[in-house]
């Protein structure tokens, strides 16, 4: 009969039971927490806590979200004389509940307005609406978002200004009127330019004029948010290190606010996030319906490390990295910009659980420890 030391076997037992505990317990959260804040943009129904499984993922994977939806002004304030807070309201309090960085999205931007307010045609009407707007949404919750996106994809392509109701109305003054009454309804809120495609070296010029300019004019502005709908193969690792480099020069916080990888191809090779474009499907474009293959798991496990090793080296610029969703049935991409699709850009699939992409942003931090 073989022999059994005691002791060695309590000590081998507690010693497997903590490392399948660590295994249990390690979270996104916990093993960036002296990094950046990770994130995830948060749907109607997680606010409203319906489904226990999402909610549980939430609480323990992310300290920091955002509402995907439900702060944009075409719900915040459908009717000229009329504002809607009350998912805001429980946005704001969950985060509270469960002691996270709460963002608010977004303040001013083109689409998703309500109808009323695309009619504006005089200056001084959307001047007067800009004020009220602003300075309603973000007096009441003074103190308790730690940060705002101010103003949403402001730009074109190419750096130019995208042509807007605001533009129209108000000229380019209307950047730095926002930031302004964004400023004085809570001074010590951070206030954030947020827009797509911000490493490609054009946009990034146009986007680092920008903020330039609404700081010469007394505009307070304390980051830029950099979406990052990016795709397995770009925008360059290059690219986006210059991005982070050129945009903390200019003594602001950079934050990587939208995050997520599509799998599949995008029409006429489209880029961006420009939730007004649309297309026709069709079978090419919808290339894994029933399940992910693993060649393509293991790419998008690989290009979410080399992206979060890169966030690691500049960790002292980044202030949050925020996925756009929780999780893969959530994610707009698979309506976007063909309806139907079946995508998988994040770190946790359609149900709930951890995709090799998980895996490796997690692993990549245990390793550097």
């Amino acid at each position: 009969m073989k022999f059994i030391n005691p002791y060695l076997f309590v000590v081998t037992t507690l010693l497997s039971v903590s490392c399948t505990s660590q295994k249990e317990t390690a979270s996104l959260k916990e093993v960036y927490k002296n990094d950046f804040y990770i994130g995830a943009a948060l749907s109607a129904d997680q606010i409203e806590e319906k489904d226990a499984k999402a909610d549980s993922l939430i609480r323990k994977e992310f300290n920091a979200i955002t509402a995907e939806n439900i702060m944009k002004s075409m719900y915040t304030h459908p009717q000229k004389d009329q504002y809607d807070f009350a998912l805001s309201d429980k946005f704001v309090a969950y985060g509270e509940k469960n002691k996270m960085f709460i963002h608010g999205h977004t303040l001013i931007w083109h689409s998703q307005l309500a109808p009323w307010m695309e009619k504006i045609a005089d200056s001084t009407e959307m001047k007067t609406f800009m004020k009220d707007h602003i300075t309603t949404i973000v007096s009441r919750y003074k103190g308790r978002i730690d940060s705002w996106d101010v103003v949403n994809e402001a730009l074109n392509e190419d750096g130019t200004l995208r042509k807007s109701v605001f533009l129209n109305t108000l000229g380019e003054k209307y950047l730095v009127d926002a930031f302004k009454l964004a400023e004085k309804a809570d001074p010590k809120v951070d206030l954030y330019y947020n827009d797509y495609n911000l490493e490609d070296p054009a946009k990034r010029a146009g986007a680092i004029a920008l903020i330039k300019k609404i700081k010469a004019a007394g505009g307070k502005i304390d980051g830029v948010g950099s979406q990052g709908h990016w795709n397995l193969n770009s925008p360059s690792l290059e690219e986006i290190e210059k991005s982070i480099l050129e945009y903390s020069a200019l003594g602001i916080k950079v934050a990587f606010t939208e995050l997520d990888i599509t799998v599949l191809p995008n029409p006429w090779d489209l880029k961006g996030a420009d939730v007004n474009q649309k297309f026709e499907g069709n079978p090419k474009m919808n290339r894994y319906p029933e399940k992910l293959p693993d060649s393509i798991q293991n790419k998008l496990a690989a290009r979410y490390a080399s992206i979060f090793k890169l966030f690691l080296k500049h960790k002292d610029k980044i202030s949050r990295v925020t996925f756009w969703g929780v999780y893969d049935g959530q994610s707009w991409l698979n309506d976007w910009p063909i309806k139907g699709r079946t995508n998988y850009p994040l770190p946790f699939d359609a149900d709930f659980k951890h995709k090799k992409a998980y895996d490796s942003i997690l692993n990549l931090k245990k390793t550097e420890e």
